[in-house]
C-alpha cells in the first residue's frame, strides 16, 4: 500500500499462490496518517471488489475507487456502488511504487526464503524510499 506520492505506507506478506483480497482489511488496518487512522480514499483493481471489504470501507467512511466485477454487474440487486474513474487512475502510481520497490535485487530474486527476512528486506527497501523522498525536498 502507498500513499498518492508513491510512497510506501504498509506491507504484509502471503503465500504466493493466495488471493490478495484478505489481507486488504489488515493492511489498511496498518496505516496511520498524522493523526487520522486510516485513508480519506483507496483506489483497487478489480480483485478487490468484494462486499466485506466495500463494506468495511463504508463504516470507516473511506471512499472506494474499485471497479466492479462482471459476475458483480450480471447479479447485482439494487443501485451500483459509486465509483470514481479519476481517482482509479491515481491507481498507478501504486504499481510504479512496487516496480520501485522490486528494482532492488534481494526483493525482485526473492533470496531471502522465510516470510519473516524478507519481510525485514521490503521494510529496509521501504524506509530508503523514504529517506530519499526526504532528502530530495531539501535544498
Amino acid at each position: 500500500m502507498s500513499d498518492a506520492n508513491g510512497l510506501p505506507l504498509a506491507v504484509l506478506a502471503s503465500a504466493g499462490q493466495a488471493h490478495e483480497s484478505p489481507y486488504a482489511v489488515p493492511l489498511l488496518d496498518a496505516v496511520r496518517i498524522g493523526r487520522r487512522r486510516r485513508p480519506a480514499q483507496v483506489a483497487g483493481d478489480r480483485g478487490y471488489s468484494y462486499p466485506h471489504i466495500r463494506r468495511w470501507l463504508r463504516r470507516r467512511h473511506i471512499r472506494a475507487a474499485i471497479p466492479e466485477r462482471r459476475d458483480q454487474i450480471e447479479h447485482r440487486r439494487g443501485r451500483p456502488p459509486k465509483f470514481d474513474a479519476t481517482a482509479y487512475r491515481g491507481r498507478n502510481v501504486i504499481e510504479r511504487a512496487i516496480g520501485w520497490i522490486k528494482e532492488a535485487r534481494a526483493i525482485a530474486t526473492r533470496y531471502e526464503k522465510l516470510a519473516v527476512h524478507y519481510l525485514g528486506i521490503l521494510k529496509l527497501a521501504m524506509i530508503r524510499r523514504h529517506l530519499l523522498a526526504a532528502l530530495s525536498n531539501k535544498p
